[in-house]
């Protein structure tokens, strides 16, 4: 498999804007817009250069020379300074071929390198069973699950909780 994950660019603002706008939303926080706009990727990738690397490791998923997808590992605050929140996202015809797996796997060696962090954390909508498998292929344990803890399109969801320490 040949699988990179490149730092973002604003020269992939049209990438980004791709992904974004062709994913599947269903188990995907509201907070990602819809349509995504060329402003929402200006602004994202801005915040990423000003973040990589200090708060945050944000990554194109790059799939034989295609740009298929992103994956971040964001450092928490306060007291939860030393935890971060991974996120993922991939185009849904890139579905079932190991790249998430893949991709969550090469993120956490670097975010746990470069972030200072012990701990990630995964949360996963409980009807997302893919999400799931991605993050148990890859050492990821559940922990817990929060009930009732997600509003969706008028669905009720569970929230599981994963975590991986080093």
């Amino acid at each position: 498999m040949n699988l990179i994950l490149k730092k973002w660019d604003i020269a992939d603002k049209n990438a980004l804007i791709k992904i974004c706008n062709e994913a599947d939303r269903q188990y995907i926080s509201n907070r990602l817009p819809f349509p995504y706009t060329e402003s929402d990727a200006q602004w994202w990738l801005n915040m990423v250069q000003e973040k990589e690397g200090k708060d945050g490791i944000f990554r194109a998923i790059i799939m034989n020379g295609e740009c298929v997808g992103n994956i971040t590992v964001e450092k928490k605050n306060d007291v939860q300074c030393k935890d971060a929140e991974i996120g993922y996202l991939l185009l849904t015809n890139k579905w079932s071929q190991g790249i998430m797996t893949e991709a969550v796997r090469q993120i956490c060696l670097i975010a746990f390198k470069e972030l200072n962090i012990i701990r990630i954390t995964g949360l996963v909508y409980k009807p997302n069973i893919a999400s799931q498998r991605v993050l148990e292929k890859n050492d990821f344990i559940l922990e817990g699950i929060m009930r009732n803890a997600v509003y969706k399109n008028d669905n009720i969801y569970d929230m599981c909780i994963y975590g991986k320490c080093l």
